[in-house]
């Protein structure tokens, strides 16, 4: 059976609540156990399972603080959505490879996101705008 949209909504809503809450665990429980993880151009490529997925959450948790993300839109389909954010916060790590040295910044998400019949997140694939990182965290020569 079909998840509705209300029923997506709530499921990614949690998980970004678990992100908002820097909760790894939170957030590997809203995936299903054989999750395909894509953040796309990652270096290790698509990762499946929870534990493949998690080196992911755990350094974004260390790289990333402050975190807002505000829905810009959402897209729907019988079995998975798109939604469209904007990331806010601070780079207090090494996001993404570049230097933080705590300074602010704001970039937008594309989420393509499949779900099980139980509502576990079965596929996430992310796009997010690395030439706005690298303009925001320039690096030292």
């Amino acid at each position: 059976m079909a998840l509705t949209r209300t029923e997506m909504d709530r499921r990614i809503d949690q998980h970004f609540r678990f992100e908002a809450a820097d909760d790894v665990e939170g957030v590997l429980a809203t995936l299903s156990p054989d999750v395909e993880h894509d953040i796309v151009g990652a270096p290790s490529g698509p990762t499946r399972g929870r534990d493949g997925a998690r080196p992911f959450y755990e350094a974004l948790f260390s790289d990333l603080s402050d975190s807002r993300v505000e829905c810009l839109r959402r897209l729907y389909g019988a079995d998975f959505l798109v939604d469209e954010s904007i990331w806010r916060g601070k780079a207090s790590g090494r996001p993404f490879g570049l230097e933080g040295r705590g300074r602010p910044l704001e970039f937008r998400l594309l989420h393509v996101v499949e779900f099980t019949d139980a509502g576990d997140i079965r596929r996430e694939n992310v796009w997010l705008d690395l030439a706005a990182i690298m303009r925001q965290l320039p690096q030292d020569s």
